[in-house]
């Protein structure tokens, strides 16, 4: 991950300099304090104070910025951002009006480090204490309307960015949760089946084995029979296991249009993906043809391409040859060396000629286009990008 949220601890070098160059953007309305101390008209001894204390200030903030998230208590961030208002205090009663701004970043500094039960009190009394400041420091009421509502607005503004953020981080982490679920329910799922498959079957070749060894002094005949029993229930088993684990290799379209769209996305290209279809009478071997045609087809535009925009259509026509489910996968790319993992083009020109359907691929400058086709079973309008 590139970028750091708001309230939490870069992770990484990269992460430090990103939000190093993100906080040092809004320093440049420090302005009016280094202005103050340039042309203020202080004595020499009074800007070098001036100088150390706004120096003090900025490495304080940054200090409660970047050391947030590393495992603080709420009482040390408060504390941090009590430090913080004391030193604007105490720059504004001494050094004049300019100086009421440094209010504004212990204001968001407040809600940006602490959870909303404490900044939705401490905010508005950092906002009450500039209140009180610019009403004593000599024209201070004149700063004290551009001041006090950017205060507020900030402060609560990145109390609203940091929930959104843990919101978000919550998701992904419950998302993650969903998909483990599914994957020890889909792992049982298998389990149970393959019991149901092979529990009777091998329950029943014990049985005929040791009916034949039984048989096998006395009775040659039917032990043979037994053995030929055995034998042919084994291969029932055996084409039983490989319908089951056919089903559970095969790609389903559905699942592989939800993914495309975070596929693509990750890959930095803006995608163009159908709604749900209703795959309702679609044979599944049509089905699971278009599936991997789907999935070779975007594997090479993440792989190869080097496209920006990638759209998929999915419709329905019909040719003299029947009904038709049609996959158009067009990007923008240089069209790349049209070979993904697996079999590549040759090989799901293969098997979509196995389902009964064909495979077009051209390439040009303005990109790559993959069309393939399959039989339907009805004519009817599956679903356009939308």
């Amino acid at each position: 991950m590139s970028t750091v949220g708001i309230g939490q601890r870069p992770q990484n070098r990269r992460q430090q300099v990103v939000k190093l160059l993100w906080i040092g953007i809004w320093l440049a309305y420090l302005s009016a304090p280094v202005g103050d101390l340039l042309h203020g008209g202080h004595s020499d001894g009074v800007a070098v104070l001036g100088w150390i204390g706004l120096v003090a200030f900025v490495v304080w903030y940054f200090a409660l910025v970047f050391r947030t998230g590393r495992g603080e208590t709420n009482a040390v961030v408060l504390g941090s951002v009590a430090v913080l208002g004391a030193q604007s205090t105490v720059l504004s009663l001494t050094l004049g009006r300019e100086w009421l701004v440094l209010y504004v970043y212990v204001a968001i500094s407040s809600g940006a480090a602490l959870p909303f039960r404490l900044a939705r009190w401490s905010i508005p009394v950092v906002s009450a204490l500039l209140t009180a400041v610019a009403l004593v420091v000599p024209g201070g009421t004149a700063f004290l309307a551009g001041l006090l509502f950017p205060a507020l607005l900030g402060g609560f503004s990145m109390t609203g960015v940091r929930e959104l953020i843990r919101t978000t981080i919550e998701l992904r982490e419950a998302r993650a949760k969903v998909a483990h679920l599914a994957a020890n329910e889909e792992r049982l799922r298998l389990a149970r089946d393959l019991h149901d498959l092979l529990g009777h079957s091998l329950s029943l070749i014990t049985l005929k084995s040791e009916l034949a060894g039984r048989m096998l002094p006395g009775h040659p005949e039917k032990a043979a029979q037994q053995v030929a029993d055995i034998e042919q229930v084994s291969r029932q088993a055996l084409v039983d296991v490989r319908e089951a684990v056919t089903g559970y290799r095969r790609p389903r379209l559905a699942a592989e249009l939800a993914g495309v769209e975070v596929a693509l996305s990750t890959a930095g290209v803006t995608a163009r993906v159908p709604a749900e279809p209703d795959l309702a009478g679609v044979p599944e071997d049509s089905e699971a043809a278009l599936a991997w045609a789907l999935r070779e087809a975007v594997t090479n535009v993440v792989r190869h391409s080097g496209a920006r925009r990638c759209t998929v259509e999915l419709l329905r026509r019909q040719t003299l040859d029947g009904p038709m489910l049609e996959l158009t996968v067009e990007d923008d790319g240089t069209g790349g060396s049209g070979e993904g993992p697996g079999n590549g083009l040759t090989g799901l020109t293969e098997r979509l000629e196995k389902a009964g359907g064909t495979l077009e691929a051209t390439g040009s400058r303005r990109g790559f286009r993959l069309v393939a086709r399959v039989p339907a079973g009805s004519a009817t309008d599956v679903g356009s990008a939308s």
